[in-house]
């Protein structure tokens, strides 16, 4: 029994930013149908097949979830969609601009009927303004939103590596069914939710949105470095980099004494702010590579230990997968799915008393037969 054990949820999803916001009730218990197209299904399953014959994105997305085919254009599917409704708390879905409303399934068509449901449509744009009507997906809006223009090297911009408009977006919408089925606890009224990916990712850029309104400036883009606070990023040693971050003025004068061996940099007025620092650190970090390149990695992480200084490694995939502290924590698992079991990774939940429930990652329309005679229908 997870904290959503009886909330019900019918997902018309596809790819990521939905499938994400869905996997997290999931997780936590609710019962999760997942409405796909018989002739494929979500389209994710086709991104690739990578992982023993199933795609990465579709394996990660999709645990735990019930899925049944469907066409719900079609009127006999349609009547079986429409009494999944009528049984459901929650509606989640990304299709196409309109496409639900066109269906016949847009929240103001389904309120008289259903005043408990929570309809949540996740959306590039939002169901207003001038590009409603757009088609987003994760990279068109980490450009749209300016993130691919503060991500990258002076030479180059470029996207962040992982899904974080999808994942902002499905992120938002969980936590915000989460608030609608508490306030209906108390109103017995449903609700309408809207994700607006753009909008989720603008609010992640606000930082440097209130450093341009503050300064007209538009923070540079530094690679593995922060373009706000300075040190704090990748620095070369002899034999490969190390990564720490200088957070104040007391962590500064402690990296130039006690890891730099340059106690008066620490006082030189060039660098004795980090707004300082942050005019003058091409110069700075010149210095800092410079001394740093004398020695090995190791011996600048002891330093850094020893002075108490955050810093951490410049990991690859591999070295990830084979995280220490993952371990340790016990954190990797296993699922099962259509091609046997899978890693997979706990959810970051972490709720003492209601561990995540990691279900199956579903076959397409595995769970038909079983949905039809929960709903009275027989099979075709």
């Amino acid at each position: 029994m997870g904290p959503l054990s009886g909330i019900r949820v019918v997902a018309l999803e596809q790819a990521v930013a939905a499938p994400f916001c869905s996997r997290q009730l999931a997780d936590m218990g609710a019962d999760v149908v997942k409405v796909e197209r018989p002739d494929g299904g979500d389209f994710a399953r086709s991104y690739d097949s990578v992982l023993h014959g199933l795609s990465a994105h579709f394996a990660w997305l999709n645990r735990g979830k019930r899925s049944i085919a469907l066409d719900v254009k079609a009127p006999h599917d349609r009547e079986i969609f429409e009494r999944l409704l009528e049984r459901a708390d929650v509606f989640v879905h990304n299709l196409a601009p309109g496409a639900v409303e066109r269906m016949g399934f847009g929240y103001d068509q389904l309120r008289a009927k259903l005043p408990r449901l929570i309809w949540c449509g996740i959306s590039g744009y939002g169901p207003d303004g001038p590009y409603r009507d757009k088609k987003a997906y994760d990279l068109l809006v980490q450009a749209e939103s300016g993130v691919v223009g503060v991500t990258g090297s002076a030479e180059a911009p470029a996207k962040v590596g992982v899904s974080i408009a999808d994942i902002a977006s499905g992120l938002y919408g969980y936590s915000s069914i989460l608030a609608a089925l508490w306030n209906r606890e108390r109103t017995g009224a449903g609700e309408r939710i809207d994700i607006s990916m753009l909008e989720c990712l603008t609010e992640w850029m606000m930082p440097p949105l209130y450093w341009w309104h503050g300064s007209g400036q538009i923070p540079p883009r530094c690679g593995v470095r922060h373009n706000m606070i300075v040190p704090y990023g990748a620095y070369r040693c002899a034999d490969g980099s190390v990564n720490f971050a200088i957070q104040n003025e007391r962590e500064w004068r402690r990296l130039c004494e006690r890891v730099l061996g340059m106690p008066a940099l620490a006082d030189d007025e060039r660098f004795a702010t980090n707004a300082a620092r942050l005019r003058n650190r091409v110069e700075l970090e010149a210095l800092i590579e410079e001394r740093l390149g004398r020695d090995t990695r190791a011996e600048v992480l002891r330093r850094l230990d020893e002075a108490e200084i955050a810093n951490g490694a410049v990991n690859d995939v591999a070295e990830v997968a084979s995280h220490a502290q993952l371990a340790a924590r016990g954190r990797w698992v296993t699922v099962d799915s259509e091609v046997g079991s899978i890693p997979a990774l706990l959810p970051p939940h972490n709720l003492q008393h209601a561990p995540a429930i990691l279900g199956s990652v579903p076959a397409l329309g595995q769970h038909t037969r079983e949905i039809l005679a929960e709903l009275g229908f027989e099979e075709n």
